[in-house]
C-alpha cells in the first residue's frame, strides 16, 4: 500500500480551459501546463491508496446532493503579498463552490482537512513567478470574462511528474461519469 495526491476541483471547460492554461504558460508559470484550469474544491491532499474507494463514494453522495450553477469569471485578483498569485475572480457561483468545498471536506468524510488558507474560490492564472510577470498577468487579463454552467465536479491524482490527471467525474444529482475524451461544454469568453 502507497500514497497518492488527491485533490477535488470544478474543471474550467474548453474553449475556456486551455485558453487560460496558454495564457498562464505565457507569463511563465512552468507548472500550467501540468495543472488543468479549475476552480479547487479540495486542495492537494495525501492519502493511503486503500482510501480511494471510500473517497470516490463520499464525492458521490457530494454529488448527488449537488445542483448545476452558472460560473462566471471576471477581471482579476491577486493573494500578493501573502502568496505568490494572481487569479480570474469568481463573480458568480462563488457561493455554491463555498458549499460544495465544505461538504468535500466534511469533518465525518475520508478527506477531512483543515484549510492553511480561508477559502476563496477563484481560477490561479499566475503563481510563484518574478513580480512582473505577476503584474503583467494581473493587468492584461482585468477585462478577461468567461461563463459557463456547471454541471459538476472531478477528482484528480497528481502523477510522480506532477501532473494532474482526472481519475472520475461527479454529474450533480446523478451517478458517476467516466471522463469523457473531447467532451466540450459551451460558454462565452470576451476579451478586451
Amino acid at each position: 500500500m502507497g500514497t497518492v495526491t488527491i485533490g477535488v476541483s470544478i474543471a474550467v471547460p474548453e474553449p475556456h480551459g486551455s485558453l487560460i492554461q496558454q495564457l498562464r504558460a505565457g507569463f511563465g508559470d512552468l507548472a500550467a501546463h501540468g495543472i488543468p484550469t479549475h476552480v479547487t474544491l479540495l486542495p492537494p491532499t495525501e492519502v493511503d491508496d486503500s482510501e480511494l474507494p471510500a473517497v470516490e463514494a463520499h464525492l458521490t453522495e457530494v454529488a448527488g446532493a449537488g445542483r448545476p450553477f452558472p460560473m462566471r469569471l471576471s477581471g482579476t485578483g491577486t493573494f500578493r503579498p501573502l502568496s505568490p498569485v494572481v487569479y480570474l475572480r469568481l463573480v458568480l457561483g462563488a457561493e455554491a463552490c463555498t458549499w460544495l468545498q465544505k461538504q468535500v471536506r466534511d469533518a465525518s468524510g475520508p478527506v477531512a482537512r483543515e484549510l492553511q488558507f480561508p477559502y476563496h474560490p477563484h481560477v490561479t492564472v499566475a503563481h510563484g513567478i518574478g513580480e512582473d510577470a505577476m503584474d503583467r498577468a494581473f493587468e492584461e487579463l482585468a477585462d478577461y470574462e468567461a461563463q459557463w454552467p456547471c454541471t459538476g465536479f472531478a477528482l484528480y491524482e497528481q502523477g510522480a511528474d506532477g501532473v494532474w490527471r482526472q481519475l472520475r467525474e461527479y454529474v450533480f444529482g446523478g451517478p458517476v461519469v467516466p471522463p469523457q475524451a473531447g467532451h466540450v461544454e459551451r460558454g462565452s469568453i470576451h476579451t478586451r
